[in-house]
């Protein structure tokens, strides 16, 4: 029988359904590494455990401008501490009652001189207190941190046991409210996603915890690590990695059970506080930065949004997947975890903006003091 040959529908996969999943493809081969070494930490800093270097004297270096209202609480937990030999807080300028306290809990007070043309203004006074210091190696704090008394010989012993000239020291977080944690989890997780943050050793593109940081201090005056560094604002990534460029080896302690930072207070400040050097303008290259701001918009910001709206492959869904689990590995850097904590995907467009905006329009004001 003659008749018409029954139609086929021929079903095509769109063109931007395509690009798409490659676009993925290229953020996962990118983004899985760094996550890898994240995941896999550093050294971790243990209570109660004899530590190698038992024999050196510590100088903690405390830089502290206006820090009246936090510096209690650094200082306290070291009046004691084993293996410190001296407490130095550089005052840095104060209009507060920073050295009066200060002095108060036992530290000796070094008053910070004006700060010179081409100086930032924590590096300069870290600079006088590792002068300063008479010790054999420096722990440096930042007023925010509130350290165990058992960090400081700690850190140290790490420092001797791994080999490192210089090693920063990776705290656990305090946030004060629940808006506050939402956004600070989604910028840490922007720093894991562009430089693989928590990683134990440092490669060239590291990033650095600057609120503690250990090493010797007769590498740091010889070798000039303050005064190489002396015009960054992010004075912690660049002075790591320029001691990985002089070949000599970076750490990255997992300092958790020892060490705890209350950063900011609140959304407002997280935004101001950390969005100033969140991009990291003035280490990374423009290139590195819009290449990371692409990665993390694609690997990160998209798939929670692409799979809400029903459109999506099967790369944005274990994309998701990913960026899930981050929430269950970076748990523990927070004191605690709340609601704000688990739904902190939901803000890291926010912390994308942030870090775009870092990129475009570098903040270059801090602590009353433009550069």
């Amino acid at each position: 029988m003659g008749g018409t040959a029954p139609s086929r529908t021929c079903v095509t996969t769109p063109a931007w359904w395509w690009i798409l999943f490659v676009v993925e493809g290229a953020a996962l081969v990118v983004v899985i590494p760094r996550l890898w070494r994240a995941a896999r930490g550093g050294r971790r800093l243990q209570r109660g455990r004899v530590a190698a270097g038992a024999d050196l004297r510590i100088s903690v270096v405390i830089p502290a401008r206006n820090e009246a209202a936090r510096i209690a609480e650094c200082l306290a937990p070291l009046q004691n501490a084993p293996g410190v030999y001296e407490v130095i807080v550089v005052d840095d300028e104060s209009s507060d009652d920073t050295a009066v306290i200060a002095r108060n809990l036992g530290a000796t007070v070094v008053a910070g001189n004006p700060l010179p043309e081409g100086w930032v203004g924590k590096i300069w006074a870290l600079q006088q207190g590792i002068t300063a210091a008479t010790g054999d190696v420096v722990v440096t704090l930042d007023a925010d941190a509130r350290p165990s008394e058992e960090l400081p010989q700690a850190a140290v012993g790490a420092l001797v046991e791994s080999g490192a000239a210089l090693a920063t020291v990776a705290p656990r977080f305090r946030t004060t409210s629940r808006s506050g944690q939402w956004l600070h989890a989604a910028m840490l997780t922007s720093l894991v996603y562009r430089h693989g943050a928590g990683a134990g050793h440092a490669t060239k593109d590291a990033v650095a915890n600057g609120q503690c940081m250990v090493f010797r201090r007769a590498d740091a005056i010889s070798n000039s690590w303050c005064e190489r560094v002396r015009g960054s604002i992010i004075e912690d990534v660049a002075m790591v990695r320029m001691v990985v460029a002089d070949g000599k080896q970076v750490e990255m302690f997992d300092g958790t059970a020892l060490l705890t930072v209350q950063m900011f207070d609140g959304f407002a400040d997280t935004w101001r506080g950390w969005g100033r050097s969140l991009s990291l303008s003035g280490v990374d290259r423009p290139v590195r930065q819009a290449v990371d701001a692409s990665i993390t918009a694609v690997g990160v910001v998209a798939p929670l949004w692409l799979v809400f709206g029903g459109v999506a492959t099967p790369l944005t869904a274990l994309l998701l997947a990913v960026r899930l689990g981050t929430l269950v590995g970076a748990r523990r850097a927070y004191e605690r975890t709340g609601v704000g904590y688990w739904l902190s995907p939901v803000a890291d467009l926010l912390a994308w903006v942030v870090v775009v905006r870092g990129a475009l329009a570098p903040a270059r004001q801090w602590r009353g003091r433009q550069y």
